[in-house]
């Protein structure tokens, strides 16, 4: 018992050490090439916090358990925008760049489309489902490459000293790469010996899984939107999730159902019919449409909707537990 409570303060200090350089370097970044911190966070800083769902899901995927990787894509979405970003902006509602914005939500809700017309339809992700996820995360990354590359050429701006710059973004390069690495492996720390802690103390399984699992691959996306609150840089944290939120459904999944085709989980029923398809999909695109819409019109994030999110939340984790 000793042991995982030591190891689970390790991967505490990990996750809470690595979210400090991951959110620095990536600032850094986008500080010196002049691009919106928002769009930093939806590409590079979404890929590092999406490496615990890529690794879970594969995983799960490869051994047979389809049902985790569907689960935990869908889960991961909700977990993010419900929890993760209902607390940023319930903490500090704030303004945003529309046109940041608009990319990464366009892409979400168009592989999210095809996520559910796969899901309705089919019944199953089969091989070529998983590569047409996974070329619709290549189009995102060539598009915010455009884009980045579009923006640069319009801002007419002094270009600071080559050696200067090239050490300088180097250094925030590394602070990403060692900060995801240490992200990742809190994560598993915290799960793998939370579990352990749990199993000890005498809870179900059922509550473990649902808990310490579900949460523990998005504790990355949590632990970034805190620390970029605290240093004030929440556009980050925003864009990070709605990044992770479109990662979690064509690189995670992609990845898992390329390797795994797999078909729907029937585990349980509402009225008679699937629940994902009955709850979890819907669940996701609402929470979704409830974050980003409002922002993509307004401009701005309000306290409300971070309120509203989490209480939906709360109750889509209740009903979870019911059915």
């Amino acid at each position: 018992m000793i042991v995982p409570v030591l190891l689970f303060a390790v991967g505490l200090v990990f996750l809470i050490k690595g979210g400090d350089w991951f959110v620095d370097g990536a600032t850094g970044i986008a500080r010196r090439f002049g691009l919106p911190e928002l769009l930093i966070g939806a590409t590079v800083v979404s890929i590092g916090t999406t490496l615990p769902e890529v690794m879970v899901s594969t995983t799960s995927a490869l051994s047979g358990h389809g049902e985790i990787a569907y689960g935990n894509a869908i889960g991961s979405v909700i977990c993010n925008t419900a929890l993760i970003a209902a607390i940023t902006v319930a903490v500090r509602p704030g303004k945003v760049d529309p046109k940041s914005l608009r990319l990464p939500v366009a892409f979400f809700f168009t592989a999210a489309a095809i996520y559910a017309g796969i899901a309705y339809t089919a019944g199953e992700f089969t091989r070529i489902s998983g590569f047409i996820l996974l070329g619709i995360f290549l189009a995102y990354m060539l598009a915010t490459v455009w884009q980045m590359k579009s923006d640069g050429r319009s801002k007419a701006r002094p270009r600071p000293e080559p050696q200067e710059t090239e050490g300088s973004t180097l250094k925030d390069v590394v602070m990403i790469v060692i900060g995801a690495a240490l992200i990742a492996v809190g994560a598993n720390l915290l799960v793998e010996n939370g579990t352990l802690i749990a199993q000890a103390l005498g809870v179900p399984e059922s509550v473990i899984a649902l808990t310490f699992v579900a949460l523990g691959t998005s504790l990355p996306e949590l632990v970034t939107a805190i620390t970029s609150l605290a240093k004030g840089h929440g556009a980050l944290s925003l864009g990070n999730v709605i990044g992770a939120n479109l990662f979690n459904l064509v690189l995670v999944s992609g990845v898992s159902v390329a390797l795994a085709p797999f078909s729907i989980p029937q585990n349980s029923t509402i009225a008679g019919y699937n629940a994902s398809l009955v709850m979890d999909i819907p669940v996701m695109f609402f929470v979704m449409a409830f974050l980003t819409l409002p922002a993509l019109a307004r401009g701005k994030l309000s306290r409300f909707q971070g309120i509203v999110l989490l209480a939906v939340y709360a109750a889509f984790c209740i009903i979870q537990f019911t059915i």
